[in-house]
């Protein structure tokens, strides 16, 4: 991109190509990892309309201030094409699946514990929107797809939170993944395309309510 990108544009930021080029990784779970599917220049006009606030937690992006490229981003990532690419390269029908999207600006002392996602989340998919960073480079905050539940170091991919990176992956019982202790910015968005039973419900009404609540009170 030799130009700026605008809001306008926002259904061209992103590589669907590489995505639909890569194939699925099946080890140590079903995934696909595509570096650069937000390019480098659309990633840092987005970076730059982002909160640099270092605050923990994830935010609804309703309740952030973003600039009108970052928010167009948001919106395309929870619109049709992502979804439809989703669903033919991992045989999924997604049609129906309710969508719930956060934004996290940094991680604190306690993130990253291993973990499996909530059940009522059919599908996570994590786009990472950080500069290069020596840490990074170090393997802190490097996202590890693991073998197990018992330990940090016996993992299969570790991913690093930089360069528009997406991640995706089904949700299963055997999906645990983590990350080395990293306190500061780690700008990182997650979306997750839901079930339709009563607890998916239940969360994306306290994710309504969390947006609420923190467009209130946050200032950022």
């Amino acid at each position: 991109m030799d130009m700026p990108v605008t809001a306008a544009d926002a259904e061209l930021l992103f590589d669907y190509r590489a995505l639909a080029a890569t194939p699925v990784a099946y080890q140590p779970f079903p995934h696909v990892v595509v570096a650069d599917f937000l390019p480098a220049q659309a990633l840092a006009q987005v970076y730059a309309e982002l909160p640099k606030a270092e605050r923990g937690g994830s935010f609804p992006p309703e309740a952030l201030k973003l600039g009108p490229l970052a928010r167009a981003a948001m919106q395309e990532l929870q619109g049709p094409a992502l979804k439809r690419a989703i669903a033919e390269k991992f045989g999924l029908d997604l049609a129906d699946a309710p969508t719930m999207l956060t934004l996290r600006l940094a991680t604190r002392q306690r993130d990253g514990q291993i973990h499996t996602d909530s059940v009522s989340k059919r599908v996570t998919v994590l786009l990472y929107l950080n500069p290069p960073n020596p840490r990074f480079a170090e393997a802190d905050g490097c996202l590890r797809l693991l073998r197990g539940p018992a330990d940090l170091e016996d993992y299969a991919v570790e991913v690093p939170p930089t360069r528009g990176t997406l991640l995706v992956f089904p949700n299963g019982p055997t999906t645990w993944h983590g990350h080395r202790t990293y306190v500061g910015p780690r700008h990182a968005v997650q979306l997750n395309y839901m079930t339709n039973d009563g607890r998916a419900r239940s969360e994306l009404r306290r994710h309504k309510l969390s947006a609420l609540v923190k467009r209130v009170s946050s200032g950022l």
